[in-house]
């Protein structure tokens, strides 16, 4: 398994616990800040920096290879989703949390207002950066989501199938792309 922009390793930390003594987790961020958070939070798992528009692995060597909240800040995102399904052995899976927008125009509606006003004003008072949680909303309300998201895996890589699934009414998304035979483009 192999965690992408793991951060301080806490999705990594959860896969360990989920694939038991005999599972591999791999955690990735190109912030060596980060993964010296992580490393003392879980120093059985492996932990390295790494781009995820450049894996420095074989291919089809995971199981999985995910990225929660973290491919929007990707630059290239194509270029990211491709070198985690090559990565991926066919028939793996490739994995993606992302925000989104909601679907509904009514909820749509409040949550734009939410994100917008109410989540920069708590985000600022509690951590004294509300700059940090105003670039949150923007890029967030920029990044494509559900179908458009499918799509542009679609583009990236060869996947059998991708499952899309709205969660929290659409606040945030999961995409779970099966690998294909031949994942390259």
């Amino acid at each position: 398994m192999l965690d992408c922009a793991t951060g301080t390793g806490d999705l990594a930390i959860a896969f360990r616990r989920a694939v038991g003594e005999t599972g591999r987790v791999v955690g990735t961020d190109f912030s060596p800040e980060m993964l010296e958070l992580a490393r003392t939070k879980a120093p059985d798992i492996a932990f390295g920096p790494a781009d995820v528009t450049s894996l420095p692995y074989a291919d089809a060597m995971f199981d999985i290879a995910s990225i929660a909240f973290g491919i929007r800040n990707v630059a290239e995102p194509r270029r990211a989703i491709a070198e985690m399904a090559r990565v991926v052995r066919p028939g793996g899976r490739v994995v993606v949390l992302e925000f989104g927008q909601p679907r509904s125009r009514l909820f749509g509606s409040l949550y734009d207002l939410y994100r917008k006003r109410i989540v920069p004003i708590l985000g600022g008072a509690v951590t004294g950066q509300r700059a940090a949680y105003e670039y949150l909303e923007s890029s967030a309300a920029r990044f494509p989501s559900g179908p458009d998201f499918v799509a542009l895996m679609r583009e990236s890589a060869s996947f059998a199938d991708i499952l899309c699934e709205p969660l929290s009414l659409g606040i945030a998304w999961l995409y779970v792309g099966v690998t294909a035979a031949n994942t390259g483009r």
